[in-house]
């Protein structure tokens, strides 16, 4: 546990008592440290009778996540679809930024509403009254169980379901860099309560539709190689899509950048789909985050961010002009590339 969970805690906790009616909301895309984040504290506080609202936010929740304890009362609304004065706190969990909760429309917070930002992406914008943006952490998952420890809140085995997952699934199934002896601890402490975590493993990963596995294949056929062959990108235009009837959500929890940094020689792959026409989205993983900072390109092209091994973006433009755009913007960050 760090020392600024510790200092910001007791912050967070007295917003917290002051409401009785508090708000969550899944980002865009949303993964299990998103999903099980915010499952997990709606559960705790319902638990000490507050009365709390889930949102789907502005993505369908993906099948992969259709076991987790809780899942049903997930709100399937966006953000710009809730009534704000109907509420006393937001605790946004997970989220970067205003875009990183709905690309849907601008937000404008009422005065009346408090709004708790918890976070481990160096690229936060501290939006909210306290803003507990903690970098060390692997997971949102893991700063979640912490602040329930000092909290004294228990950790029930719904609560322990989620936040086992979020854990696992953000630190690569316990192996990127930031993955810590804490976060071993912790997830020792919630297989404990939770003991049946292989088979909550083994239904996240393994229940694709048919269409998943014609998008991967589409995607690990349609690589092209950029600058010296050390930048491979798969490109898939929405036609592509629709012809084999993939549709978004199919491509949401996608391993294909994490497939192409695996290739010896190619330091950063980025998935480039176009799910819907003229809106790009983008997946960056890199082989060598010291070197190739892949969010310093998602931060670069002004409409993502991440961390430095794995990052994300959208590009709201047509497929060719966001390819330029995104080829050049590498460029200018990395011109030790050479040319595309």
């Amino acid at each position: 546990m760090t020392g600024l969970v510790k200092s910001l805690a007791p912050s967070i906790w007295s917003e917290i008592q002051s409401a009785q009616k508090i708000l969550f909301c899944c980002h865009p895309s949303p993964d299990p440290d998103s999903i099980g984040s915010n499952l997990a504290f709606s559960l705790a506080l319902e638990a000490i009778g507050k009365q709390t609202t889930v949102l789907a936010g502005d993505s369908e929740l993906p099948k992969s996540v259709s076991h987790l304890p809780g899942v049903d009362r997930i709100v399937p609304r966006n953000f710009l679809q809730a009534d704000l004065s109907q509420y006393d706190l937001f605790i946004a969990l997970d989220a970067s930024g205003l875009e990183q909760i709905t690309k849907e429309g601008p937000i404008n917070f009422p005065s009346s509403l408090s709004v708790v930002v918890i976070d481990h992406h160096h690229t936060n914008n501290s939006f909210g009254r306290v803003n507990l943006v903690d970098t060390a952490y692997i997971s949102v998952g893991e700063i979640v169980y912490d602040l329930f420890s000092l909290w004294n809140i228990p950790t029930t085995s719904d609560i322990a379901a989620n936040l086992y997952l979020a854990m696992y699934t953000d630190s690569g199934g316990f192996k990127y860099e930031k993955t810590t002896p804490a976060t071993y601890e912790i997830a020792s402490k919630l297989i404990k309560i939770y003991p049946d975590f292989s088979q909550l493993v083994f239904k996240y990963e393994n229940q694709n539709d048919p269409e998943r596995i014609y998008y991967e294949g589409l995607a690990l056929t349609s690589v092209k190689l950029f600058f010296n062959n050390q930048v491979a990108i798969s490109l898939i235009e929405y036609p592509q899509l629709n012809k084999l009837g993939i549709r978004k959500v199919h491509t949401d929890k996608s391993e294909i950048a994490n497939a192409l940094k695996s290739v010896i020689g190619w330091q950063i792959g980025i998935s480039f789909v176009e799910k819907v026409p003229r809106i790009v989205s983008l997946s960056f993983r890199t082989r060598d985050p010291v070197n190739f900072d892949v969010c310093r390109i998602a931060q670069a092209t002004k409409f993502g961010g991440g961390h430095p091994a794995a990052a994300g973006a959208t590009l709201k433009m047509p497929f060719d002009e966001a390819l330029k755009y995104l080829l050049d913007t590498i460029a200018s960050v990395y011109p030790q590339l050479g040319t595309p």
